[in-house]
């Protein structure tokens, strides 16, 4: 399996539940997932006006698609990253899965992944 760096830093936004969507949430890789605790946004680092945020975060994206049912695999790559230390976020669509590390740790993720089989570029 292949993971492809994703170009850019981006942030991870908490805002309230019943909150709108704010016009700064866009970009080419934009997560917006509503609950009813919590509005959470990941999108550029660039977008997010002062607002508290976690910036600093790397994205790397597994090539898909991948069939529905398929079994383990964000459990095979997020133990791998574990195992190494590394923080992560991750975030799943129909067709792949999306994990975000922190700037920092971007090349001990991707040699941990690279060392268990996985493909990084």
């Amino acid at each position: 399996m292949m993971f492809t760096i994703l170009d850019g830093h981006f942030a991870i936004v908490r805002l309230h539940a019943d909150d709108a969507i704010p016009p700064w949430a866009r970009g080419a890789f934009l997560s917006i997932t509503r609950t009813s605790d919590e509005l959470s946004i990941v999108c550029e680092e660039g977008n997010v006006p002062d607002v508290i945020a976690d910036r600093g975060w790397r994205c790397l994206k597994l090539a898909g698609p991948m069939p529905l049912d398929q079994t383990g695999v964000a459990a095979a790559f997020t133990r791998v990253l574990a195992d190494a230390g590394v923080a992560l976020f991750v975030l799943s669509t129909c067709d792949t899965d999306y994990v975000l590390v922190r700037d920092a740790a971007l090349e001990d993720a991707t040699t941990a992944l690279r060392a268990s089989g996985y493909a990084v570029r």
